[in-house]
């Protein structure tokens, strides 16, 4: 066998690996998704801000012992997380040098949390809004997902940085560095943790995340 005929025969091994292993991340986790009768389960929304998406979950179906920091928004009716890099998150316009630093830095990362008591799709009017219904441990598990993304003191608790970007909002700092990933994988992941059949490979920007979400969403 040549060397060319070698390096090809590699080259489709691995591309055939790596089709066998997104397609087995794509599909639902059948112990916790689909919602069925018997548990109805709870219904979250993904919504998508042109480059970036985030998940919206009723504040009462969080268990607080699962994501204590739901207590931080008292009198919301509806709670939207969303992950990303600290200073271009936090900055009030992205910069091209922000842009670079979040992209090839492993830099802090940080969660965005906004309460809001308006239904998902007004209170988002001008973004994409799709609904998905989990099941009862497909939810907690995804809440669960959001609570392990906090940092936390020695004593459990979360790190607040201070106000968020927009309404009852305040960032945390995160718990994983960001580095060549961006807020949309995170999102495809805090949902596949849910059971919900989507694959993080293939999520890098928001409208691959939303193209996903309305393939196997949940009616209105």
């Amino acid at each position: 066998m040549t060397g060319d005929a070698k390096w090809t025969q590699a080259l489709t091994a691995w591309l055939l690996g790596l089709v066998v292993l997104t397609a087995a991340c794509h599909g639902p986790i059948a112990s916790l998704y689909p919602a069925h009768a018997e548990d109805p389960g709870y219904r979250i929304w993904v919504v998508g801000h042109e480059w970036h998406t985030g998940l919206i979950v009723r504040r009462q179906d969080v268990p607080t012992q699962i994501w204590p920091e739901r207590e931080d928004f008292p009198g919301a009716e509806y709670l939207e997380v969303g992950w990303g890099e600290r200073d271009f998150y936090r900055a009030p316009q992205g910069t091209l040098w922000l842009g670079l630093k979040a992209t090839f830095w492993a830099n802090d990362s940080v969660l965005h949390v906004a309460g809001f008591s308006v239904a998902p799709a007004a209170y988002f009017a001008g973004s994409e809004v799709a609904a998905i219904d989990l099941s009862t441990p497909g939810f907690n598990a995804l809440a669960a997902f959001i609570a392990d993304a906090h940092a936390r003191t020695g004593a459990g608790h979360a790190i607040a940085l201070g106000p968020g970007r927009y309404g009852s909002s305040r960032f945390y700092l995160g718990r994983e560095r960001y580095m060549l990933t961006t807020c949309n994988v995170w999102t495809a992941r805090a949902l596949r943790a849910g059971g919900f059949p989507i694959t993080p490979f293939w999520s890098l920007t928001a409208g691959t995340v939303m193209a996903q979400v309305e393939s196997g969403r949940a009616p209105w």
